[in-house]
């Protein structure tokens, strides 16, 4: 009779901040359940967390692996935040092509030491997971990174906007009659 190995997740956050940092600590909660886990972060992102906790901050522990995709962006300041609309634009025309490889690669090379990927968590502002979940068959579960109170709020922006409750006419956040503020919603921006 065969062994049964550890469920395999794969955890991919949007490329943020504060959505790396929630991300990680559900990853970090799953592996102490006993979850083989690979933490999927950008390039830069990998880069900037390695200069700030040292160059052995993400080596590798038994179940817990991370790996990097790149985000498509030119390259820029380690210290500078990255534009968050172009982000989020690369994200939409550039990340679903190495998610999906390494996807493959981890079905590929199952191992003692990475078993089979049993299934994606993914935050709702990484959407290119759900179809690369699809494409490689996967099943997605997505994970909320930010309060319920903000969530449902962010949920109902674009009911706001077809309502006509928004743009705020006369708003000291507008600049020549659009808001400066924009919004993330559908994989497309909006403005408020």
């Amino acid at each position: 009779m065969g062994s049964i190995s550890k469920p395999h997740v794969v955890v991919i956050p949007c490329p943020l901040q504060g959505h790396i940092k929630t991300m990680l600590k559900l990853a970090k909660l799953l592996h102490y359940k006993g979850l083989h886990i690979t933490f999927v972060s950008t390039e830069f992102n990998h880069k900037r967390f390695l200069r700030s906790r040292g160059p052995h901050a993400l080596d590798d522990l038994p179940g817990f692996h991370f790996r990097t995709i790149p985000d498509g962006l030119p390259p820029s300041d380690i210290d500078a935040t990255q534009d968050i609309p172009s982000l989020c634009d690369a994200m939409n025309k550039n990340f679903l092509a190495p998610f999906k490889d390494l996807l493959l690669e981890l079905r590929n090379t199952v191992s003692e030491n990475n078993p089979p990927v049993t299934c994606i968590v993914s935050d709702p502002f990484a959407p290119i997971s759900i179809k690369a979940g699809e494409e490689v068959g996967l099943p997605v579960v997505m994970y909320a990174t930010m309060n319920a109170c903000g969530y449902m709020g962010f949920k109902q922006l674009h009911a706001l906007r077809e309502r006509g409750f928004t743009p705020i006419k006369d708003s000291p956040l507008q600049v020549d009659g659009e808001m400066i503020i924009k919004h993330y919603h559908d994989n497309n921006f909006f403005y408020l």
